[in-house]
């Protein structure tokens, strides 16, 4: 006789018992790939600059949207420009939006945050700050310590090279005519003729390197840094001083909210400047990651923050003082 076959034989009976437990298992639930289609803000939306007008929120992402809100941060809704990362966003004088692209592009929007088109950047090659001068001219800086300037929305451009490898970080129109930059390595630019010409002033001591910065007025102003520094003048950048951090968080936006100085830091941290030091605003169900963005909400008692994970949301700012 041959062989019997090693193949195994399942019985009539456990076959037809398989088939019946197969039709019996629930089909899997989609509910939740349906939900997260249906959201406005993605799971994969890392938030990386915030700007308002007093009418609509801006939000810049790293995903190729712009976000927008025009009920303070309740809904929102996703509008593509395709492939970009949106580093900073700027108000300008007549409430329309200017922005940068990491990817050599200047953005604009209506004040409706509507209208998104793009012009090519030539210089600097990899912008990170982005302002509006006080009469609509656009202004970018960036790598190489280049600042670039221009009066007619960027069909052509005025570029100051300062010959150093340097990033310049943080950008700011104080008036009409003095403006300041500030950079890796403690660099400080000023200018006093909007822009026109540059001048490099004294250093930040200790090779600072500014994560953010916001002047009040042509002499007193803020710069955030590594690990939570912070650091004040009252005389136009010339000498600095250190402030307390109470939030030991590294601030990674500076903005005011109702004429106080706020911050958006790692963490999930928001700060106010309390007197002269920096205390965290508490709220609830912080979530541990770094905010990438904070603004105003004006005529509330709120800033809206953004960072990673589709994190996207008002906090509350009153006080019981």
């Amino acid at each position: 006789m041959g062989r019997i076959s090693a193949a195994r034989h399942w019985p009539l009976g456990a076959a037809i018992a398989g088939l019946l437990l197969s039709a019996c298992t629930q089909a899997p639930d989609m509910s939740g790939i349906a939900a997260e289609r249906e959201r406005s803000v993605k799971r994969y939306d890392i938030s990386q600059a915030i700007a308002g007008n007093g009418q609509v929120i801006v939000v810049g992402t790293q995903s190729g949207v712009a976000l927008l809100s025009r009920d303070q941060g309740a809904t929102w809704q996703r509008q593509p420009l395709g492939q970009t990362s949106l580093v900073d966003i700027a108000v300008c004088a007549d409430k329309t939006f200017v922005a940068i692209d990491h990817y050599h592009k200047v953005w604009s929007a209506d004040a409706e945050g509507k209208n998104w088109q793009s012009v090519q950047l030539e210089q600097p090659r990899t912008p990170l700050a982005v302002t509006c001068s006080p009469q609509g001219g656009w202004w970018v800086a960036g790598t190489n310590a280049v600042i670039a300037g221009s009066a007619d929305k960027g069909k052509t451009w005025q570029v100051t090279d300062l010959g150093e490898d340097t990033q310049i970080t943080a950008l700011q129109f104080v008036d009409a005519k003095r403006v300041v930059a500030v950079g890796e390595f403690g660099l400080t630019v000023m200018s006093d003729d909007g822009g026109a010409n540059w001048k490099k002033g004294p250093k930040i001591p200790g090779d600072f390197y500014p994560y953010a910065a916001l002047f009040r007025d042509a002499r007193e102003g803020w710069v955030s840094g590594i690990a939570g520094q912070m650091l004040h003048t009252r005389d136009g950048g010339q000498t600095w001083h250190k402030q307390v951090n109470a939030t030991q968080a590294a601030l990674n936006r500076l903005f005011v909210h109702d004429g106080v100085p706020y911050g958006a830091g790692n963490g999930g941290i928001v700060a106010r400047l309390d007197g002269d030091s920096w205390r965290n605003v508490p709220y609830p169900d912080p979530l541990p990651m770094f905010l990438g963005g904070g603004a105003s909400l004006p005529g509330q008692a709120a800033v809206v923050i953004g960072g990673p994970g589709g994190l996207l949301r008002a906090v509350g700012t009153a006080t019981n003082k």
